[in-house]
This record gives C-alpha cells, sequence and structure tokens, in this order.
C-alpha cells in the first residue's frame, strides 16, 4: 500500500534514531508489502459480509506486524480494571505504540490520546512504556475507493486536531494516512448493501 506521513513533536526525526529505526521500519516495510490482491483475498475469505476493506486491512497489519515481533492488544496499564479494549494499544514494540484508526470520526482525538497516556507517568501503573506513538488511518481517498463509512475518521481530519491539542499530545507521534488501492474501487449493491470489487486495470 502506498501511505503519506505528518510528523507531531518531531516524530519523523525521532523515529530515524537508532533506538527507534528499526521498528519504525517494520511498520513502513509492513504497510508497503501489502498488496491490492491481498486486500481483496482476506476481504473475501475473513470479511465478506462487510461493505469495506478496512477489516481486511486490519486483519493484514496484525498477521504482519504479529509476524515482525509486535504485541498485539498491549495494555496500556497493569490495574486489571483497565484491561478492557479501550485501554489497550493496537500493538506495542521496544518503545513504539501503534493504533489502526478506522473507527468513528468522534474516536479521533482518544486515538491520538492512547500513545500520550502510554508515554507520561500516571497514578495508574503502566504496562506499555511509550516513547514514540504511531497512528494509521484512512486517507480520504481510500475511505471513499475502499467502501468505508461516512461517519470514518481520516488522516486528513486527525491532523487538523494536532495544533489545538498541541498541549495535551505532549508524546511525539508519526500520523500514517493510507492511501487507496492502485488497481480497484469498491462499491456496494443489493439489499444489504454488499461490498464489491471495480476492477480500475
Amino acid at each position: 500500500m502506498r501511505y503519506i506521513t505528518h510528523s507531531h513533536r518531531f516524530g519523523l526525526a525521532i523515529c530515524e534514531e537508532s533506538d527507534f529505526f528499526r521498528e519504525w521500519t517494520e511498520i513502513v516495510e509492513t504497510i508497503r508489502s501489502i498488496t491490492d490482491k491481498e486486500i481483496i483475498e482476506m476481504h473475501n475469505l475473513r470479511c465478506s459480509k462487510r461493505k469495506s476493506i478496512s477489516k481486511a486491512i486490519n486483519l493484514l497489519l496484525c498477521e504482519k506486524l504479529e509476524s515482525k515481533g509486535w504485541k498485539p492488544e498491549s495494555a496500556i496499564f497493569n490495574d486489571p480494571d483497565y484491561h478492557q479494549a479501550r485501554w489497550r494499544l493496537d500493538f506495542a514494540k521496544n518503545g513504539i505504540s501503534v493504533e489502526v484508526a478506522f473507527n468513528h470520526g468522534e474516536a479521533i482525538a482518544w486515538n491520538l490520546l492512547k500513545p500520550v497516556l502510554a508515554s507520561e507517568l500516571n497514578h495508574v501503573q503502566k504496562e506499555a512504556q511509550t516513547s514514540l506513538g504511531v497512528v494509521i488511518m484512512a486517507t480520504e481517498s481510500l475511505k471513499q475507493a475502499g467502501g468505508f463509512d461516512s461517519a470514518v475518521g481520516t488522516y486528513e481530519k486527525a491532523i487538523r486536531y494536532l495544533k489545538p491539542l498541541q498541549n495535551q499530545l505532549s508524546c511525539p507521534m508519526i500520523l500514517i494516512g493510507l492511501e487507496k488501492p492502485n488497481s480497484f474501487v469498491v462499491e456496494h449493491f443489493g439489499t444489504p448493501k454488499k461490498a464489491e470489487f471495480v476492477d480500475l486495470r
């Protein structure tokens, strides 16, 4: 997949340092390795009832990152009272946390805040300690071409959150926007609506 990036608090500069370079390389190589064919096959195999390709992309990211040693569903805090999904990072490894955020636009602020919670001192004891956050989102182009719901938050919208939340988002971060597929678009047909792939080649 193609992608674009936006740096918050020098996140891109920090990921080039030796402490984070290997993990950052694993993230970008994982994204680049996802092909249109893999997305279609994963959707048809495990997500055929869904109207968008978001779940297929999520599953591919999970499979590929786990194979590189990333811990999925990593709890931010040790306290079992905070082990529910809302208090978990999608992936964590060696001081980097990754959120894959294909959810409602109203959750953008929360998706941006989770790496901060994992990075700062807190009254609740930590399980994951983060120094750099990476948030992966759909661009507007992927949202339209991939059959996403109109309410899904996008990379472009998240960037607009960074300035007013500058003081709250104290953790260095990199926003990654996944771009639309090269060879197909998703269109919805039937009742109930079902995703079908339209070849652009």
